[in-house]
């Protein structure tokens, strides 16, 4: 194979378009991902029954369920109920519910592991329920699992390529339509730099907070 810089120039405007759709999928199904999981988690935590139930069940259901097969279910059955979603909307919230069912784990975790004595001393002081959660569980807990949450991001990034199925083409989308339609390859050996740009330093990043929170633990 010749590379061709003339295929690579005419890819670009294509490529900015889906690292463009690839960022936003990757941001807004974060914000979901890590809002939701805490709800996840302080439901599984309920002192009745018929909440934590019925989140345990769905948060199993979602979590052993293929993601691809989700993404199917939000964008072409769901709208045969009720509302529909463009490709974009629909891929951010399969990304952001699919792994909120993970970070909801890691909140658990982070919840468990804080000390008995922070409860009973929020106990003794008369808190309210709210302000023991707020003020003195959550601050400690999430603190914990902030390198965990990191992890997420970049599997979630991993996974962004799967949106391109329901026709929300990020970056490896992009690059197999183009590619595709020129009978080129120059554009996967782009969009694979890519990840590799955004994920790796992203890994540092997490690296360095872990051992940073490691210190001032």
């Amino acid at each position: 194979m010749n590379w061709s810089w003339d295929v690579v120039s005419d890819f670009m405007p294509l490529f900015w378009d889906g690292v463009l759709v690839t960022l936003q999928a990757l941001a807004l199904g974060t914000l979901i991902a890590f809002s939701l999981g805490l709800v996840w988690a302080i439901a599984q935590r309920s002192r009745f029954a018929f909440v934590r139930w019925p989140v345990s069940a769905v948060t199993e259901f979602i979590r052993n369920t293929p993601l691809l097969v989700q993404l199917f279910f939000l964008y072409f059955v769901v709208p045969e109920w009720g509302p529909s979603m463009s490709a974009l909307t629909t891929g951010i919230v399969g990304l952001g519910l699919h792994y909120s069912t993970y970070t909801a784990e890691v909140y658990r975790s982070g919840i468990g592991g804080v000390p008995v004595g922070q409860w009973e001393a929020a106990t003794a002081l008369s808190l309210p329920r709210v302000r023991t959660w707020t003020a003195v569980i959550l601050p400690q807990a999430i603190r914990r699992v902030v390198p965990a949450l990191g992890n997420y991001v970049i599997a979630m990034l991993k996974d962004s390529p799967m949106i391109a199925v329901i026709g929300a083409l990020e970056m490896l989308g992009e690059a197999r339509s183009f590619s595709n339609a020129t009978f080129t390859s120059e554009a996967y050996t782009i969009v694979g730099i890519a990840f590799l740009v955004i994920a790796y330093p992203a890994s540092l990043l997490i690296r360095a907070l872990e051992r940073r929170l490691a210190l001032t633990s």
